[in-house]
């Protein structure tokens, strides 16, 4: 089904993939993880975080969490 955009779009990077309207199937190309703090993935022009204490677990036990070895 098609789709209509009517709010202004800002680009700041190109790192990834944006659709509007029909997708049979979207698979990743690559998988990574990544750790931050409180607030510390926030996007936007008039972002504000207010955090007194910021913890992050980094413990992973498991081996594979994703794999992408048949999406070419």
């Amino acid at each position: 089904m098609p789709s209509i955009v009517l709010a202004p779009i800002k680009i700041s990077s190109v790192s990834g993939q944006v659709n509007f309207g029909d997708v049979f199937q979207i698979a990743p190309k690559s998988a990574s993880k990544s750790y931050s703090g409180s607030g510390g993935g926030n996007t936007g022009d008039f972002s504000q975080t207010f955090s007194l204490i910021s913890l992050t677990n980094t413990i992973d036990p498991d081996l594979v969490d994703s794999t992408t070895a048949l999406n070419n």
